[in-house]
């Protein structure tokens, strides 16, 4: 938790943005596991702690913009939650840390939202993104549950996102920490990246060090030497000379902040020339992409940029051919980049993706495209400085989006199929950075972590001694 004038603040440049009503932010309930008293691990709702800044089930948070007050609705705990968790602070006590003095019951905020609804104001709430959650909103505030996340408000929508967009430098801080702690994940499953190993036993290991540091992982872990598949979270392989072993991880700090990060690593620690062949190009295209992020740049124009890079990358290997521009243009390079280049990152690792994708990463003036592959873009507008974004170009050779792009006869003028063909056992390759937007530039967040080919080589043939895991080497 951050010092109290920091959730205060927060709060306060919300009532700039909004005059009319009130909002009211639930914190998230607690979820079951298998049975009502085993739950899973908690995890408070973002805009819940961003502006009220408790890790406490049940809890909601009422800012009313016309007159000011702000109020915790909750209930102190009992005899028996005592006997279980031991002494608790009171909700008097838990809102006093976040400089909020006026609290009720919890069982108050029925009749508190429906005298306000009663007399004609305004109640703005945000999308729920849990079953549960939209069952109870839809009780406090007496219409349909399936109705609820459609009547969300768009104008405290516009103003979360407004807020939230730009990370302050304790923000970026947390962020940073959370790097930190990725580079420890991802140097460690390099030195793991040996034939014989069970994909399960690294993520398992890395997931491990998430969880030592603090957090858990910000989503879950991504590794797999079937690397094509784009989100992949089987990790039953046993990895083998000649594979590449693709891992997508982060973790978030206490405060909810994330880090993602991506890295490509050839099981054994060597690449094989058609192996570093294509590293190459997905190297190049994050390194010179991250080159060209500065404030007013649109981040479609830098997808595009990347898009670029890679079709003249594979054209000079000879899987793709014809006038790059024209290529591009046709969409015929989403046969091997079918994303985006990255998205808005902060206290989720996809940044505030739950009011609307279209609400985060695009605006009046920047559209979201249709095009296949181009339309996965989650972020494509303007960036501003204090914007927190991931840079994560890929290349994949999909057998079966090979097999239906070629029999439906698409960009024959732009792909060499037959040789596209003798790539299909390569699996896919994605480096991946979190990139901070500064007033004339950027900055790559955290300790770097081994991209080039000779780093990620260098780590791998590091001495392992320290890890002491019995079996694993």
């Amino acid at each position: 938790m951050f010092q109290k004038e920091v959730y205060a603040e927060r709060r306060l440049k919300l009532k700039q943005e909004l005059s009319k009503g009130l909002a009211v932010f639930m914190a998230n309930q607690e979820a079951a596991f298998n049975y009502p008293a085993n739950t899973y691990a908690y995890r408070q709702d973002s805009h819940f702690s961003y502006f009220f800044g408790l890790n406490h089930p049940g809890f909601a948070g009422v800012i009313d913009f016309e007159n000011g007050n702000e109020i915790i609705f909750g209930d102190d705990v009992d005899i028996d939650d005592i006997i279980w968790m031991g002494p608790q602070p009171s909700i008097k006590e838990q809102a006093w840390q976040v400089g909020i003095s006026e609290t009720y019951s919890y069982s108050k905020l029925e009749d508190y939202l429906a005298k306000a609804s009663k007399s004609g104001r305004t109640i703005h709430y945000l999308p729920p993104y849990r079953g549960s959650m939209m069952i109870t909103l839809g009780q406090l505030l007496n219409i349909p549950a399936t109705e609820v996340k459609a009547k969300a408000s768009l104008p405290l929508i516009k103003a979360v996102v407004k807020l939230k967009e730009i990370k302050s430098e304790l923000e970026v801080s947390e962020i940073e920490k959370a790097v930190d702690i990725a580079w420890l994940m991802h140097t460690t499953a390099m030195k793991m990246a040996k034939p014989g190993m069970i994909e399960q036993e690294i993520a398992g290991t890395i997931e491990g060090i998430a969880l030592a540091h603090g957090g858990p992982v910000s989503f879950p872990v991504i590794l797999s030497v079937d690397g094509q598949t784009l989100h992949n979270h089987h990790h039953h392989n046993v990895l083998k000379e000649g594979r590449m072993l693709v891992v997508d991880a982060g973790t978030e700090t206490q405060t909810l902040y994330a880090s993602d990060i991506t890295r490509t690593t050839p099981v054994g620690g060597k690449f094989s020339t058609r192996q570093k062949e294509i590293y190459e190009i997905v190297l190049k295209a994050n390194m010179d992409t991250i080159a060209a992020i500065k404030p007013e740049i649109s981040y479609r124009e830098v997808h595009f940029l990347a898009a670029h890079i890679i079709t003249d990358g594979l054209k000079n290997l000879g899987l793709m051919k014809g006038n790059t521009n024209d290529a591009v243009a046709a969409g015929a390079h989403t046969l091997f980049l079918p994303h985006g280049l990255g998205h808005m990152m902060g206290m989720d690792v996809h940044d505030m993706e739950g009011l609307g994708e279209n609400n985060v990463g695009y605006d009046d003036e920047t559209k979201r495209s249709s095009q296949f592959g181009t339309a996965y873009l989650r972020l494509g507008k303007k960036l501003k400085p204090g914007f927190v974004l991931t840079d994560e170009p890929g290349i994949y050779f999909i057998p079966a989006l090979i097999d239906k792009f070629r029999s439906e006869g698409l960009f024959k003028d732009f792909v060499n199929y037959d040789k596209v063909d003798t790539y299909k056992d390569l699996g896919g390759i994605r480096i991946e950075d979190d990139i901070l937007v500064t007033e004339n530039g950027n900055r790559v967040l955290g300790r770097p972590i081994p991209k080039t080919i000779a780093e990620v080589e260098a780590t791998c043939a590091e001495a392992r001694e320290w890890l002491k895991i019995p079996g694993v080497f």
